[in-house]
């Protein structure tokens, strides 16, 4: 059975997040996606951790799902406007820490992503966690902690609990950030360096980028959405392949750790130039370059005189020791995909949220299933028959990675184009004539 895994999400107790990251909202939009197994988020933060327990039921495999009494999972299933049924989602806990701390002379700032078997677990590391810094401030708690230390802390607390670096490029806020992180996992890690099995790529990089790293060969490169409200889930995701009486936290676990690609079919990825850190740039300035413009401008500001930041393009491009296109020996495969909501926006000319594309987007789920088979599995015709041809063409071409982006930099999404200027009404007159 091939099930669609999210792991790194958002719960409304972090900042800058909806108020619909709810558990109810996120199973609901789960089915809507497509997903099987989905990650709770922020079970540092005491409120969501409560919500957690109250409204999730344990299955016995380290997973989790809505109890069947949760009045408002059959609200929001019955008053859909999606034709959604009350099939089961599973949740795995995990949540994501912010450590900033000093290392060899130098501001770190490490996001990690901890993955737990049970909430017994999960309450042994909020005490020890809540010693050390304030875990109701913030869903993605902020601690004065070694992300070295971190991950003893967590291991010593249980063994079967996995950290992994989250989107590990970003400027900001990762391991290999240009503005904060390390230039090796065992340069941060040390001596735990042994128990870091996985990365988490981000929107702005991708698997064929990470490729160019050797040392990564070793561990294995997840996707995640790291969504902030429940439409986002499953942008980036995690495809596998197991048996349903199989579907377990170890066995999920299992998977990531030893890269089986019997059973880790693929990852879901953005086009990384869609991402918000792609190129370098000056936001304020709206500066976009590419890393050999910057090279040109010494890194700096051509407008004001300050300094770029610096992107995950030109950060891969200086730890990269193999040239562009290299593929090592037994990666997980990937595949690049846009937003079902976006190919529609784009085909019609108009903003992703407006009335027509919601109504293309809820019209093709309540005929098609998930947005992740009409993506991935429907045919051209089915898509045809179900919405438009030029919709049906936009899906085609994102699955053939005929698209044209311009990279995101400093904090600002990339603009994705699938069509020319016009050419939806000629392909529109194409289809009549036929």
């Amino acid at each position: 059975m091939k099930i669609i895994c999210d792991f790194h999400l958002h719960s409304k107790y972090s900042r800058a997040t909806s108020r619909d990251m709810d558990l109810d909202n996120l199973a609901k939009w789960a089915k809507i996606k497509g997903i099987k197994v989905l990650g709770t988020g922020d079970f540092t933060h005491p409120l969501w951790l409560k919500e957690i327990k109250e409204k999730l039921e344990p299955l016995g495999s380290g997973l989790y799902k809505i109890k069947n009494q949760s009045a408002g999972w059959r609200t929001k299933v019955k008053n859909s406007e999606y034709g959604i049924s009350e099939n089961r989602i599973n949740f795995i806990l995990t949540s994501e820490i912010s450590c900033i701390y000093s290392k060899n002379g130098k501001t770190r700032k490490i996001h990690i992503l901890v993955f737990a078997p049970d909430l017994q677990t999960v309450e042994k590391i909020n005490t020890h966690l809540g010693w050390i810094g304030n875990l109701k401030a913030d869903g993605r708690p902020i601690l004065g902690l070694d992300a070295k230390e971190l991950t003893k802390i967590v291991l010593n607390i249980n063994p079967d609990c996995l950290i992994i670096p989250a989107h590990a490029w970003t400027p900001w806020f990762s391991v290999f950030g240009s503005k904060s992180g390390f230039d090796s996992i065992e340069e941060c890690f040390e001596e735990y360096s042994k128990h870091i099995h996985s990365i988490e790529t981000g929107l702005s990089s991708d698997s064929p980028m990470n490729w160019r790293v050797s040392a990564l060969d070793k561990i294995t490169l997840i996707s995640n959405s790291d969504a902030h409200s429940p439409s986002r889930i499953g942008r980036e995701s995690n495809v596998f392949e197991i048996a349903p009486s199989q579907i377990s936290y170890q066995e999920i676990v299992s998977i990531i750790k030893e890269k089986d690609l019997n059973k880790f079919l693929y990852t879901i990825e953005f086009f990384p130039e869609e991402g918000k850190y792609h190129y370098d740039g000056h936001r304020l300035c709206k500066i976009s370059l590419s890393p050999e413009e910057s090279k040109k401008h010494k890194n700096i500001c051509p407008k004001c005189g300050k300094p770029l930041t610096i992107g995950v393009m030109a950060r891969v491009e200086e730890l990269a020791d193999r040239p562009v296109g290299t593929k090592p020996e037994n990666p997980v495969p990937f595949k690049n995909l846009i937003p079902l909501e976006e190919i529609i926006a784009d085909t019609l000319s108009q903003g992703v949220g407006t009335k027509a594309v919601r109504e293309h987007y809820r019209s093709l789920i309540n005929k098609l299933g998930s947005e992740f088979n009409i993506l991935l599995d429907a045919s051209r015709f089915s898509i045809e028959e179900a919405s438009t041809p030029e919709i049906a063409e936009g899906v085609i071409r994102v699955r053939e990675g005929r698209v044209k982006v311009e990279p995101g930099y400093d904090g600002e999404y990339g603009k994705i184009k699938i069509f020319e200027k016009g050419e939806q009404k000629t392909l529109s007159k194409q289809t009549s004539l036929f």
